[in-house]
């Protein structure tokens, strides 16, 4: 099952903390978001497989964009 990766915050990335092919444990950070001066963590939802990334360092995300997505093996 993929499941989408979502930022709870607008902000800028300030870390990627994975790659596509990692495996990731539940509430992994995957992603560091700067909001208000802080870096707010994007946590993985469940463990398994990074299949995708969709941000890098500095770009620019919204509240609710998909930034990776996490492959579960059910």
């Amino acid at each position: 099952m993929e499941i989408d990766v979502r930022s709870e915050v607008a902000g800028t990335v300030t870390h990627v903390g994975t790659t596509v092919g990692s495996e990731v444990a539940a509430h992994a950070s995957l992603v560091f978001v700067e909001a208000m001066k802080m870096d707010i963590p994007v946590p993985a939802p469940a463990a398994g497989t990074v299949s995708a990334v969709h941000v890098a360092v500095g770009d620019q995300v919204a509240e609710n964009q998909v930034v990776a997505v996490v492959t579960t093996a059910s």
